[in-house]
Formats: C-alpha cells, sequence, structure tokens
C-alpha cells in the first residue's frame, strides 16, 4: 500500500505553505484566549467523532509498517487505539484549560523621563516541527502552537503519513468552527524527504524549527537549518550519591532514575557514587537492578566492589535508552561535577545530599537544563513541572531551556507607554 500524494513540486508546495502559515500567523496575534480555546475544544471532539475513521487511516499506516519491518515497539508507537485517541482528546482539552501566556505584561517601571518601560509575551510567528513515529505528536503540537498564538507547519514521518493527514482533518474542522484560518495548523502532505529541507530553510516564512526524533534526524537538522533550532541531542542524565546523602533517599532515587523507563531521555545513564559511600550503597543498588534486569558497567572501583563489566570512555558519552547503566566512583563533588561537565548533554542532573552548601554548589556550578536535590531525574517533564503539555526538552542555552511549553512557544518585546514625552 503506497501514499499518494498530489505533490510534484515540493519547493512550490513548501513555499506556498510558508506564505500560507505567515498570513495566518498575523490573524492568531488578535486572536482572543476565548477564540482559541473554542478551537482545540472543537478539535477534540472532532478527533472523538471521527475515532472509526482514525483507527482505519491508522490501519493502513500499521499494515505499511509491518511490511517495511518496523519493530513492535515502533509499531506500538504507531498505533491509536481508542485509549490514545481519547488521551489525544483529553489532551487537547488540558491544553485548553491552561493559562494563556500571550499578551502577558511583566516589569513595569517608571523611568526618570516619566515614560513607562515593561516587557510583554508574544508568540514567536511560525514554529515548524519535524518529528517521527506517534500520530499523537501531531495534535499535541498543533495545540501547544495555537495557544501560544503560533501558526504550525507539521512534518511527521512517512510512517505515519495517514494517521497524520486524518487528525490534520480534525484539527482544520477545530480551526474552522472558531473562526480561525485553516492555515494556522498545516500538516505536510508529502512525504518526500526534499520537504524537509525546504521546511528548514525558509527563513521568511519560518521563525523556529523543533525537530523530534532520533539523534541522527536532530543532527541533520542542526547542521542544515536556516532557521533557529529548538533542540536536544542526547539525554545523558547523571545521579550523584554525595557523600552526606542519606542512604534510603540514595537507593530510592538512583533506582527510580534508571529504572522507571528506560526510553526516555530524562532516565539516569551515569551514577557517580563518593567513594565513602560506594561500599555501602553499591551492593543494595546492585541487588535492586539485577532484580529489574538492569547491565551493570563500571570504573575500576566499582568492579572491585560489585558484578559489573568493565565500563569504557564511550560509556560515559553515550545515551542507552535500555536496561544499561554506567556507575563512577568518584572522590568527592568536585570530581563528580568534572566528570559532569566532560559528558553530560546538558538535560538533567541530580545530587542526593544532606550538605545544604554542597547542594547549592551543585545547583550553581552544574551547567544543565534541568539541576535537582533529592529528586529523580524522571521529574524532568513539562507536566511534572506544571507547564502542561510540552513540545519537547531543550538543551539550548538560548532561546528555551529545559521543557519547552506555551511559555517556550513565546518571546518577549519591551513595550513604553507615555504621553506625548519627547527625550530631551
Amino acid at each position: 500500500m503506497e501514499l499518494q500524494a498530489d505533490i510534484t513540486n515540493v519547493t512550490a508546495y513548501m513555499q506556498q505553505l510558508g506564505q500560507q502559515a505567515r498570513a495566518a500567523s498575523r490573524v492568531l496575534v488578535r486572536a482572543t484566549t476565548a477564540q482559541k480555546n473554542r478551537a482545540l475544544l472543537a478539535m477534540a471532539e472532532a478527533i472523538e467523532s471521527a475515532a472509526d475513521h482514525l483507527k482505519a487511516e491508522n490501519a493502513k499506516d500499521l499494515e505499511n509498517g509491518k511490511a517495511n519491518g518496523l519493530d513492535a515497539a515502533m509499531l506500538d508507537r504507531l498505533t491509536l487505539s481508542d485509549k490514545v485517541i481519547a488521551g489525544i482528546a483529553e489532551g487537547l482539552r488540558q491544553v485548553a484549560a491552561l493559562q494563556d501566556p500571550v499578551g502577558e505584561i511583566s516589569d513595569m517601571s517608571y523611568r526618570p523621563s516619566g515614560i513607562q518601560v515593561g516587557k510583554m509575551r508574544v508568540p514567536l510567528g511560525v514554529v515548524g516541527i519535524i518529528y517521527e513515529s506517534r500520530p499523537n505528536v501531531t495534535a499535541d503540537a498543533a495545540a501547544l502552537c495555537l495557544k501560544s498564538g503560533n501558526a504550525a507547519i507539521l512534518r511527521g514521518g512517512s510512517e505515519a503519513a495517514y494517521s497524520n493527514r486524518a487528525l490534520a482533518a480534525c484539527i482544520q474542522q477545530g480551526l474552522k468552527t472558531a473562526g480561525l484560518p485553516e492555515a494556522a495548523v498545516q500538516v505536510v502532505a508529502t512525504t518526500d524527504r526534499a520537504a524537509v529541507g525546504e521546511l528548514i530553510a525558509m527563513p521568511q516564512y519560518v521563525d523556529v524549527i523543533i525537530p523530534r526524533g532520533g539523534k541522527s534526524l536532530i543532527e541533520r537538522i542542526s547542521a542544515d537549518a536556516r532557521v533557529p533550532v529548538i533542540k536536544h541531542l542526547d539525554g545523558i542524565c547523571h545521579v550523584y550519591i554525595d557523600s552526606d546523602a542519606d542512604f534510603d533517599k540514595a537507593v530510592k532515587v538512583a533506582l527510580n532514575a534508571k529504572t522507571h523507563r528506560y526510553g526516555v531521555c530524562n532516565a539516569m545513564e551515569t551514577l557517580l557514587v563518593a567513594e565513602s559511600q560506594a561500599a555501602t550503597v553499591l551492593p543494595e543498588l546492585a541487588k535492586l537492578y539485577a532484580e529489574k534486569g538492569v547491565e551493570l558497567r563500571g570504573c575500576e572501583k566499582t568492579c572491585a566492589i560489585i558484578d559489573a563489566k568493565p565500563a569504557s570512555e564511550e560509556d560515559w558519552a553515550t545515551e542507552y535508552l535500555a536496561a544499561i547503566l554506567s556507575i563512577k566512583v568518584v572522590d568527592d563533588v568536585d570530581e563528580a561535577m568534572d566528570h559532569i561537565a566532560n559528558f553530560s548533554s546538558g538535560h538533567t542532573e541530580s545530587i542526593i545530599t544532606e550538605n545544604y552548601s554542597t547542594a547549592r554548589r551543585f545547583l550553581a556550578e552544574v551547567d544543565s537544563s534541568s539541576v535537582m536535590v533529592n529528586a529523580s531525574t524522571r521529574f524532568a517533564d513539562g507536566f511534572e513541572y506544571g507547564l502542561g503539555a510540552e513540545i519537547g526538552i531543550s538543551t539550548d542555552k538560548f532561546h528555551a531551556r529545559g521543557p519547552v511549553g506555551l511559555e517556550g512557544l513565546t518571546s518577549q518585546k519591551y513595550i513604553v507607554l507615555g504621553d506625548g514625552h519627547i527625550r530631551q
């Protein structure tokens, strides 16, 4: 079964999408919160009403996926079950319930000249999102971009083409119901990979690109894009058990950070343990990890305490996304922070300690998008942070950093209020 797209000139087609998105973004600037919420709720209703059609279109993607040799995990992510469809609709309603960041004014102050100066939160404009596998991302991305006042151009993976097209019809029905331009959310209708190259090279129409997918996709987008990119390449997250750590807290956090879920970017990949704690905490953790089927790879000191494979230099720089953990015994917090500085991807790091001064040093000196004290790295998530849904987690230092929710899809501009003031 082959998806047929009526796109003959990819460059012209993508330029058209860009022009339409730019025009729609200007309309969205005027949209009220109530109007955006009406669109989101109408999208949810449309998706629920179209459940049978969505499953029928999804079945075509699943059939193609099986024929193309997709593994069971990929097929599972691709599947639109009744439960997944209900979750997509609920997600749209949750975004509708979130506070609208657009138009928020902050930091107003009077200047000696008599003018007032402050900041207003505004949309980015047009957001291009490139993603793989999960068709639910189509609805999530549409919802977040719309609520934050941005037009969106969504390019999903070819493996979910039928599903994404069916979801796009529901999204555009919701936009139409609320009196908003259907071009506010456009799903690229061609599976031609050239469309991605065009999308990331249209700064006149697209203000930011957000890639969601494997490392190779994100590296390609980052290298080739002529548009700013919000991204993260790896989630090499660390937990450091300090010399002043509480034993029970250390065991509980280190176990959860690794084994709660394996294939996620906020799972711990390297455990660092202060030498004064290693002989006590590592045997207990090794027993618990063995019960979960986690393969351990350790430094020389680790291997002398527990049964672990020798770790290579490559292990410290690897995001496993699997039941594998690297363990290193370090002298103190300084050596732990040096290791993190050398091997972290800048995603999330956590320290387990009862020493206030050490905790404050770790928070101040570790340069990652999320830094924690006595908490599992698995909390590095937009929903857990109270942001609602998220479009991804950024390890960049500019514009957005950490979980990218509604506020991360906006910017700020200075506003000045005067009453005929002139500069003397």
